[in-house]
């Protein structure tokens, strides 16, 4: 049975800030936790209650709001101390949830590889060290729910000292997760297919536009698609697929967790190692809803992420769900953009021209060539089958002779067998 949430949300006033969009993020992401919004509540305040956060006032409405709709918990908007979260579940009578614990509870469902589970543990116990004191006393009238999920109840109960063993404990784990990362990926070095990540804001449309990439021109009979649905953080672990360019050319590409305002800092810390994707990709695509009413904070909240990770890969914003917008205006207000595109990921034209654009872009990773390898030579034949797509194959008395796009190492390694062109 769904639980029933109350959503609250205070204006302060700051520079860039939406309280109407806010909450509606706020109502989704309660809808990806598994909860039922039945009311909701905002306030505008000109400074933070330090016991409560909110008003009395309006913290006593709130409890007649909740009683009224027979709500089960209150799903705060803000990031609440361990104090403030402990007063209002005793003013409320219920239990209260900030934005960060939500967030941290649905990645706690969602995580489905060992190290993702690892990540979110860490956040989670980081987000719940400085508030252990009375917190465990606060959950432990929860009864389980939104909220609750993670490291579990037990957990929280014990000491500072045994959290902090623990927190210990699963950053050795995860360093040595990054160092089976790292092996991975000198491995895929040494196969040379360029890297395409894609980024942005959760439910932008990522994992739609990775499986439509990867239908265009299927690698292997039975396309391995990625999970798709339209719900914030319906995939967290990153996905990797070979896919390939429109002239045959292989890439690999990796659909990264989406970002959402607000992101905790804990979990940005936490999951840093799956986003070093971003600092190994030869291009990112940056994919933004274009039809959502607060792109502009979408993309800043984006933007500010990759800046602080000081990541200077080329990017290609792909403004997605073109065709619910006005391209026009879209266009003119992100004009500084150099290197954009509208498409919607639905349309299969749009899609390859999508990945025309990523060909133009890694250019630079590829060189079309035409090879005439001798019978005795054929293994290169074999080689060149396994990792790139063969054009104009033909036998002759020689040997066999196609064409291929092929890595700048591999061009160079094999320019003994290139049959160069008459123009």
């Amino acid at each position: 049975m769904e639980e029933r949430i109350i959503v609250m949300a205070t204006d302060l006033g700051e520079r860039n800030f939406d309280i109407k969009s806010s909450m509606q993020e706020l109502k989704e992401l309660v809808f990806a936790a598994g909860g039922e919004v039945v009311g909701e509540m905002t306030q505008n305040l000109d400074k933070v209650n330090a016991r409560i956060y909110m008003g009395e006032g309006k913290a006593l409405e709130l409890k007649e709001l909740l009683e009224e709709l027979e709500a089960d918990a209150i799903v705060f908007n803000e990031e609440l101390s361990g104090t403030q979260l402990r007063n209002l579940e005793e003013v409320l009578e219920c239990k209260v949830i900030d934005r960060t614990n939500l967030i941290l509870d649905i990645f706690a469902q969602r995580a489905t590889t060992l190290e993702g589970k690892l990540q979110v543990k860490l956040a989670q116990m980081k987000y719940r060290l400085p508030r252990i004191i009375g917190y465990s006393t606060h959950l432990s009238k929860l009864g389980g729910g939104i909220g609750t999920r993670g490291p579990g109840e037990s957990q929280l109960e014990t000491d500072r000292r045994h959290v902090l063993k623990e927190i210990n404990n699963v950053e050795k784990q995860l360093a040595k997760s990054k160092e089976n990362r790292t092996v991975t990926r000198q491995k895929r070095n040494l196969s040379h297919i360029p890297l395409v990540a894609l980024m942005g804001y959760t439910n932008a449309g990522k994992s739609t536009i990775m499986n439509a990439i990867l239908n265009l021109n299927p690698v292997h009979d039975e396309v391995k698609e990625v999970f798709v649905k339209d719900m914030l953080f319906a995939t967290l672990d990153t996905s990797h697929r070979q896919a390939k360019l429109n002239q045959g050319q292989s890439i690999l590409i990796s659909d990264t967790v989406g970002f959402v305002s607000k992101l905790p800092t804990a979990l940005v810390n936490a999951f840093e190692g799956t986003l070093d994707e971003l600092r190994y990709a030869d291009l990112i695509i940056h994919v933004v809803d274009a039809s959502n009413p607060n792109l502009a904070l979408q993309m800043e909240t984006t933007n500010l992420i990759l800046k602080n990770m000081e990541i200077d890969t080329p990017i290609l914003t792909v403004f997605n769900k073109s065709d619910k917008i006005d391209v026009e205006r879209i266009d003119a207000i992100h004009e500084d953009f150099t290197e954009k595109m509208f498409i919607s990921a639905l349309d299969p034209v749009e899609i390859s021209h999508l990945v025309n654009r990523i060909e133009v872009l890694l250019k630079d990773k590829f060189k079309l060539m035409s090879f005439s390898i001798p019978f005795d030579d054929l293994s290169i034949l074999d080689y060149f089958s396994k990792k790139y797509d063969i054009m104009n194959l033909e036998y002759n008395e020689i040997g066999a002779t196609f064409k291929a796009g092929v890595s700048l190492e591999d061009a160079g390694r094999y320019a003994q067998y290139e049959v160069k062109s008459n123009d």
